[in-house]
């Protein structure tokens, strides 16, 4: 029996949602992870969580913030790992979804924050989520957003001085 070579409408779909959101899900798995091989593979997993999930979505927005955490504490416990170890980034330039991505001074100071604050900080500065949609991602209180992120700039412009 021969199969079909068109895709089914949940493929399609998929694939659709796929090439929309890939490249956050890379930027945010990079600045845990720091080096491109291990990124690739929690994108794989991130999204291989999203086709097996069965939950419903309320909206784009929703599918994204979902995404968004999910990759977040995938990259948290695979750095848990007795067997992992954090190196500090040797080369700055990695590819990302065919384009050129490249770590400047102010992303590699960002990538040296805390795992707190550099969440908050990614999602506020590279993202555009503002305090409250991020607590709400995070599961935490707006205030302590809005901390995390007084602190990381604190941080942030002591260490540019």
């Amino acid at each position: 029996m021969k199969e079909s070579l068109l895709r089914t409408d949940e493929e399609q779909e998929f694939t659709e949602i796929y090439y929309r959101h890939v490249d956050a899900v890379f930027r945010l798995c990079f600045t845990y992870l720091k080096n491109k091989q291990d990124t690739d593979d929690a994108v794989q997993e991130v999204f291989l969580k999203l086709l097996n999930y069965k939950g419903a979505f309320e909206s784009e927005e929703h599918r994204k913030a979902w995404l968004i955490v999910t990759a977040s504490n995938y990259c948290k416990n695979f750095l848990k790992h007795w067997w992992r170890k954090r190196k500090n980034i040797d080369n700055y330039t990695e590819i990302i979804g065919g384009a050129s991505y490249e770590v400047d001074e102010m992303m590699e100071l960002v990538l040296a924050l805390p795992d707190k604050y550099k969440t908050a900080v990614y999602l506020y500065y590279y993202e555009g989520y503002d305090s409250a949609q991020i607590a709400k991602m995070l599961n935490k209180p707006a205030g302590t957003i809005r901390s995390h992120l007084s602190t990381a700039r604190k941080m942030l412009k002591k260490e540019m001085e």
